[in-house]
């Protein structure tokens, strides 16, 4: 994994937390040695239950925060947007266990 992730980890932990995450992956090139100056840090987030009028806040909120700490974009997926069998196949190939469940 790279450090990115692995020098970040109290503050990763520390942003779900915050923001009602159950559980919260990394994949694609973050977890490859792909990863560059360019690339962006991919996320899957599954959150705990949350009013509907809640969850977008939460949501956008949640971007900003891990934005902050990785000091780069951040492509955050919920599980819930899991449709393409591509992409999903993709994401279940290369995730990497952060935090939760």
């Amino acid at each position: 994994m790279n450090s990115i992730i692995t020098d970040n980890m109290e503050k990763i932990r520390a942003v779900c937390d915050q923001h009602h995450v159950k559980s919260l992956f990394a994949f694609g090139d973050v977890c490859t040695d792909k990863f560059n100056d360019d690339s962006e840090v991919e996320l899957l987030v599954s959150f705990k239950s949350l009013s509907f009028g809640d969850y977008a806040d939460n949501y956008f909120q949640a971007v900003d925060s891990f934005e902050e700490v990785f000091h780069r974009p951040v492509d955050l997926v919920t599980d819930k947007a899991l449709h393409d069998p591509y992409f999903t196949g993709f994401v279940h190939h290369t995730k990497k266990h952060l935090y939760g469940q």
